[in-house]
Parts: structure tokens; sequence; C-alpha cells
């Protein structure tokens, strides 16, 4: 008898991507197709599929590499586990960018064999995904590579210092509340629709700043979240106890933006839970402030001179400065997904103010299963 594979997913906006995955699959046994609803596509992405459920149905079925497809009944990153433990299935495929930790524990904890794809196009055809088909995806998002934190007031008026962050090309869509910026880039899509205006980019992350923290705001989102979503390439931003930063250094020359791009590896861990604040545990101090300021120019100087071991040395220290103010950052899962690929690393840290997102490594050789980035470079 043939195996049965099981996969998940949104396919919206179906296409040869998404073909190519499952003619792959379905080379394990007959392929089983759990479709997340367009209420938990709304709560993972903030937005509506452009196609809604039934139509994603009809189409998934009528692909001859299907057995079969059905709506998850489920919400959140696992809203397929009734019909898996229903089902249970011999193999559970996914790819890399759709890897997370949960998922391979409930395999593990099931004795489902769990197989994690390279999204690969088939033969000559270009690599396609839904992010890259639809239009509001141009939009970009960010990573805060170092001194996240330093953006707030109550703790770059205990030492001043920087925070690194990047621009990313929108090559896969990142879920809500994984640390990348994404409810920034909702008020970006809806400040300016689907797509970054022309401008100074400065101007625009400060405009986008404004928009983003209305007067009365009780907790004011950090500015390097505009800043990094609206300049491109890499960019350093030096505060001093204000939530504007006095100075923003730009880096956009190739060789460097081509050196970030080849260290970092994106290891998902689901969307922060509901509820889950990093402030609700504290350890503020001057002397900590200037161990990530301190961590954090380390990283700059590593980078700017490609310099790998220190770039993810001091990567890791800015992390561990971090998570000394703010312990609450990181959970048992993290720790367990850091330890996994430690080996493999030469440093670590998490997307945003941690509590779920991504793990992000910095290596000098490819860790398997993992996310890559594009850094968004300059209009010629």
């Amino acid at each position: 008898m043939a195996k049965k594979v099981f996969v998940s997913g949104c396919y919206d906006m179906l296409h040869s991507g998404h073909i190519a995955f499952f003619r792959t699959a379905a080379a394990y046994g007959d392929l089983y197709v759990a479709l997340g609803s367009d209420k938990t596509v709304y709560d993972l992405k903030g937005r509506l599929p452009v196609t809604n459920e039934h139509e994603r149905l009809y189409m998934v079925k009528a692909v001859s590499d299907v057995t079969d497809a059905f709506i998850s009944t489920g919400s959140g990153m696992l809203d397929f586990e009734h019909e898996l433990r229903a089902m249970q299935p011999d193999i559970f495929v996914v790819n890399a960018d759709g890897n997370t930790p949960q998922k391979e524990a409930l395999c593990r904890s099931l004795g489902i064999q769990y197989v994690v794809l390279e999204r690969q196009p088939h033969a000559d055809l270009p690599p396609r995904s839904t992010t890259a088909l639809r239009q509001v995806e141009q939009m970009p998002y960010r990573i805060d590579l170092a001194g996240g934190w330093l953006d707030q007031p109550f703790v770059s008026k205990l030492h001043p210092g920087p925070v690194i962050t990047i621009s990313l090309e929108p090559t896969i869509a990142f879920n809500e509340r994984s640390g990348m910026a994404t409810s920034t880039r909702n008020h970006a899509l809806e400040l300016w629709g689907t797509k970054l205006p022309p401008g100074d980019p400065e101007k625009l992350a400060y405009i986008l700043f404004c928009y983003d923290n209305p007067p009365g705001t009780e907790h004011v989102s950090g500015s390097q979240d505009a800043i990094g979503i609206a300049m491109p390439g890499l960019n350093i931003a030096h505060y001093d106890g204000a939530y504007w930063p006095h100075k923003i250094e730009h880096v956009g020359d190739e060789l460097t933006l081509q050196f970030v791009e080849q260290s970092l590896y994106l290891m998902p861990l689901g969307p922060r839970h509901d509820g889950y604040n990093p402030l609700d545990a504290r350890n503020l101090s001057a002397a900590g402030a200037k161990a990530l300021a301190d961590a954090t120019l380390d990283c700059w100087q590593a980078i700017t001179t490609h310099d790998r071991a220190a770039f993810g040395r001091s990567f890791r220290e800015a992390f561990d400065a971090q998570v000394a103010m703010f312990p609450h950052m990181v959970n048992e899962e993290v720790h367990q997904l850091i330890h996994r690929y430690k080996d493999q690393a030469l440093g670590w840290k998490l997307s945003g103010a941690g509590g779920g997102g991504y793990v992000i490594f910095v290596a000098d050789e490819p860790i398997k299963n993992a996310v890559r980035v594009s850094i968004r470079r300059e209009l010629e």
C-alpha cells in the first residue's frame, strides 16, 4: 500500500511553485492537502487570501498529484492538528520556510516522519511564491541585526547606543507577531498602499514613524522599525534618550550587502502567542545598556570589514545583552532551538522582541532547512 503523505498551507493564488511542491511531496506516497481557512490566513498574515477557501479547495483538488484536500478546522500555526491526528499519515512534508519546531514536535509525538524540502522550481521555470505574485507584497520587511531596545528612550537614556537594521525584499510572507516589523509594515500599507512612494528614504521613515505612533499612543513602537522598512540596504541609527535617532549612517555597497545575506540563516519558531509582553520582566541598568551598545558597535565594525567570525561573536553578545535586560524575551523553546543549531553557527539572536518569530543565526556554512533573506537595494 502507498504511504499517506500530509501537507498543509494556504495555497493562495495557485502557481507553479505550489505544483512543484505537490509533485515532490507526492513522490513519497498518496498526497493529502490541508488548507488553512480564510480566518487562519487572516490571523497569521494580517490579510485575507486573494482567493477564498472554497475556491482554493476546488483548485487544489483539481491537481493530479493530490489524492484529496480539505480545509483545516483548527487555527494558528497548527490549524491542521485535528486532521493530522485523525488521519495518522506516514509522512508530513513542509518547505523550509514552513518548517517550525512545533510541527516537528507534533509529528515526533505521533510517530510521523517529518520531511523538509528546499523550495525548488520545476525544470527551467522561474521561482514562484504567492508573496512575489501579490502586488501588496512589494512593501519591505526589516530585521534588526543588533541593538534593538536602544531605540526606546527608557533604555538609551541609561546609555546611548545604536541599532543596526537591514531592509528586506518580501521574498516570503512573514507571519504577524514574528519580530519582522509586521505591525509597522501594515501601517505603511495603510499609509501608502502597495509599495513605498518615491522620496527621501529618511523622510519616509520619519513619516511612517509618526503615523505608527499617533498622539496618545501608550506604547510607542521604536523608530528602528520604520527606518528598517523605509531605508534600503544596511543602516545604523544612533540613539541618545529620544525616540528618533540623532544620526543615521547608511551602507549600500553590494559586497557588504552580499556579505550580510550570505551570513544569515533564519529558523522559524512560529508567531509569539497572544498576550506576550517582553516588558513583563526587566533588569535595566546603565551597565546593561552600555553592554548592548558596545556589542552593537562591534557588530557594525565586523559587518563593514566583512569579518564573519567577529560578526557572529558580536551578534551573540548583543543578544546576550538584550536578554540580560529583558529575560522574558526567551523561553524553553527558544533555548532548545539555539542548542540544536549552535554547533553550526557563529552567533544567534531572536527577531524583534522575542517570544516567537525566528532565531537568526550567523554562520559561515549553510544551515539545512533555514530561511534565507534578500536585502532591498537602492533604486538606480
